[in-house]
């Protein structure tokens, strides 16, 4: 079993070692690597750590945010191997339980109670000057936005060889149904099912109002070129790996393949979370009498 952690966060340290004593009481091995000084340590250029970890583990089990978990499900590049995330972090949708509940969750992974629940993967490709750059795998969300200049972008979106629109905006956001509740939603976007095969396409702060999200099939295609010629324009996939467009760029969206795999409480599935995460508490308005009859 693999552990990995982001030191950022407080008390990093002792939680792993808390979850090591957990592992190796039940008879279990927790996975260690030579390359490292220690296998538990998770940094932004773990990569190569985070995969064999992953490839020596039934299952990993990540101590962190939602950012962590993103990070180590794009470093697995299609790995089967099932994460486990224990929320260190903030709102922690792709985790399954809080570093509180940490023993008690580990119990009932011994007894085999928690579920597998598997997220698709997308990825891009810049094209420039028509040369494609190296592929970039996204879980939540691929952005086109602006850079520092507090200036409009223009952007054309093709979605399966047809025109969708040309947009003036700060700027777009692809995202996945994992990434719908992510930047997607703080720009106007639908919250998706993880169960539907959708992207989901908003526009962010776009000029002309009556643009909206998109939904469309997550077998299509999306091309976006960059249509603006004096202002610096950026690519971020989920908000951690970043690359400098040129004007007359295109980048390619597609899904591909590779999952990633979560593991979840069965009492937790996506809806209960949502209306935890989001604070719903439902109707304030109170029945009638007659209205029960």
């Amino acid at each position: 079993m693999g552990l990995l952690a982001n030191p950022v966060k407080p008390s990093w340290r002792q939680t792993v070692e808390k979850a090591r004593a957990c592992v190796e009481s039940s008879g279990r091995t927790v996975v260690h690597l030579p390359q490292a000084t220690t296998a538990l340590s998770f940094q932004k250029e773990s990569g190569a750590i985070i995969r064999e970890t992953a490839d020596q583990s039934d299952i990993l089990i990540v101590f962190g945010g939602d950012g962590t978990m993103l990070h180590v499900a794009r470093s697995l590049h299609g790995l089967p191997t099932p994460l486990l995330g224990i929320n260190t972090g903030g709102l922690g949708f792709l985790t399954a339980a809080p570093v509180e509940a940490l023993e008690k969750t580990l119990e009932r992974v011994w007894q085999g109670e928690l579920i597998r629940d598997t997220r698709p993967i997308m990825q891009a490709c810049v094209y420039q000057d028509a040369s494609p750059g190296p592929d970039i795998p996204a879980v939540n969300d691929v952005v086109i936005s602006r850079g520092m200049a507090s200036r409009m972008i223009e952007l054309e979106v093709i979605v399966d060889g047809e025109l969708l629109t040309r947009y003036r905006c700060d700027g777009f956001i692809i995202s996945t149904p994992t990434g719908s509740t992510a930047y997607s939603l703080s720009a106007g976007g639908a919250i998706v099912s993880p169960n539907a095969k959708v992207f989901t396409l908003t526009p962010i702060c776009p000029h002309t109002l009556s643009n909206r999200s998109v939904i469309v099939d997550m077998q299509s295609v999306i091309e976006v070129r960059i249509l603006s010629q004096n202002l610096e324009t950026v690519l971020t996939a989920d908000g951690q790996e970043q690359v400098t467009l040129n004007p007359d760029d295109r980048i390619r969206v597609c899904s591909i393949p590779d999952r990633v795999h979560l593991l979840n409480l069965p009492e937790n599935p996506f809806f209960n979370i949502l209306r935890q995460k989001m604070l719903w508490s439902g109707s304030h308005v109170v029945r009638r009498p007659e209205d029960s009859s």
